[in-house]
């Protein structure tokens, strides 16, 4: 038998979640944002690991040393995504469009209800497209890393339990099967492929200013199931709603593996490009509070494990 998975837990106090969502439901809004704005120094302060990496990130993407009022900005950014993510939860309709100019691949891909792989960032309002999909009433398996104090994530299983379901990348004793039987069950997948400590299949690809580590896993569950992918990402639209980007979708196609994995390699890095991009302009929605993804060393990095999938925190 195996041993039971030791469950990290989000950063803040137990009763956090809670606390947030009872204020924004009963608090004025007037009242309540000077209140959170004042809260999140208080983060700043009893989170010096997060704080760190903060600095430590804003001061590489500004090009200069970042201060206290930038990390503040940086966890008031995370905090308002936190608060949105629980009015969802709590049964708030998704207020989510595709941004001008987008291309319709993703829409037309929505509606078609074909199975696919949806994989995003932890940027901007990218966690909240598992709303949109749920929904949208797609068949959807989000690989996501189990914590103890995730409310959000309690409700949301309440709320859209027909259309969505989850799949634990900190269970690895199921993780495998797991991910066949949702496809084989004609489920899609959502991952967040930015962080490759889950990843079974990782690559370097160039990302801000060098090449970097990020999870490949994505494109390779695509040739083995013969899936399509597409990256979006959310960014604040300035009226409390969700613009969507969306990335061409990739297919594979009838050539060899090799052949379907450098198209994949290559689509891939139009997402990166497009992402930091993204980042530079927006650099308080990067939502990761670690280090960078580590620099390759000169060869490529390919991890020969099979396939399963990434997670999120």
């Amino acid at each position: 038998m195996s041993s039971p998975v030791q469950l990290s837990r989000t950063a803040g106090p137990s009763w956090g979640f809670a606390f947030l969502a009872s204020a924004q439901r009963w608090v004025p809004d007037w009242l309540l944002r000077p209140a959170l704005k004042a809260g999140t120094w208080v983060a700043v302060a009893r989170m010096p690991a997060q704080r760190r990496y903060s600095r430590e990130f804003l001061s590489f993407v500004l090009g200069r040393p970042a201060g206290l009022l930038d990390v503040w900005r940086h966890f008031f950014a995370f905090l308002e995504l936190m608060m949105m993510r629980l009015r969802l939860a709590g049964g708030g309709a998704p207020n989510c469009a595709l941004a001008p100019g987008e291309g319709r691949e993703f829409e037309d891909l929505l509606e078609s209800g074909e199975p696919a792989l949806f994989g995003t960032f932890h940027f901007g309002h990218s966690d909240l497209l598992g709303f949109l999909l749920g929904a949208r009433r797609r068949r959807v398996a989000m690989i996501r890393l189990r914590v103890e104090n995730s409310p959000d994530l309690e409700q949301f299983s309440r709320q859209f339990g027909r259309w969505v379901s989850f799949i634990w990348v900190n269970e690895p004793a199921n993780l495998l099967f797991a991910v066949k039987t949702a496809i084989d069950e004609g489920a899609s997948l959502a991952m967040q492929c930015d962080r490759q400590e889950y990843a079974a299949r990782t690559e370097d690809f160039q990302f801000l200013g060098e090449r970097r580590i990020f999870p490949f896993t994505i494109y390779h569950l695509a040739c083995l199931f013969n899936l399509p992918v597409v990256f979006c990402l959310g960014l604040p639209d300035g009226r409390g709603g969700t613009s969507v980007l969306a990335s061409p979708v990739f297919r594979p196609d009838g050539g060899t593996r090799e052949e379907n994995l450098q198209r994949a390699r290559d689509h891939f890095q139009a997402v990166l490009t497009r992402l930091e991009g993204l980042v530079r302009r927006y650099p308080v929605l990067w939502f990761n509070f670690r280090p960078l993804n580590p620099v390759a060393g000169p060869t490529r990095r390919l991890s020969a494990t099979p396939p399963v999938a990434e997670g999120r925190s």
